[in-house]
């Protein structure tokens, strides 16, 4: 095995970790403490927040395409035919996502950030709210993946 693949490996595998990580610290942290401050507040803390953690998932999202299919493509013989079924399973997983962070980024985030621009504190929690929905679902999804992608890669699946 050359170098490229661990190189490649020890990406993908930090791109996920900022991705997931940054989303359980969000919601499982960051959410509760933020409870306890005011609507107005609340709502621009997470609109910093978010502002900073975005930019940070679009380059996971780059690196993870591009060390993931990297990988599939020239570490297995085969290609797409010749990858383990945990990389299928977390391709699928994977790629579901970034639609689902797609979605997020171009619909809730960008009226969350209009609502906020115009005062309209109750509109901007309603996109919090639904933010906060897909989170959870990429949240789940992605510790999913992280633990078919380590119990994978040990059992040889």
């Amino acid at each position: 095995m050359d170098y490229s693949y661990g190189l490649a490996m020890g990406l993908h595998t930090l791109a996920a970790l900022v991705w997931v990580g940054g989303m359980f610290f969000a919601h499982m942290i960051l959410r509760p403490a933020a409870l306890d401050l005011p609507p107005p507040q609340r709502l621009a803390l997470w609109r910093g927040v978010f502002s900073h953690f975005f930019p940070w998932v679009w380059a996971c999202i780059l690196i993870l395409l591009a060390t993931g299919y990297g990988v599939l493509l020239l570490g297995f013989r085969g290609g797409f035919a010749g990858g383990p079924t945990h990389v299928d399973l977390m391709q699928v997983a994977g790629l579901t996502m970034m639609v689902l962070y797609t979605q997020l980024f171009f619909g809730p985030w960008q009226g969350f950030k209009r609502a906020l621009a115009a005062d309209e504190w109750e509109k901007a929690a309603g996109y919090q709210v639904r933010i906060r929905h897909i989170v959870t679902a990429n949240l789940i999804l992605g510790l999913g993946t992280v633990f078919v992608g380590v119990v994978g890669s040990l059992l040889g699946t």
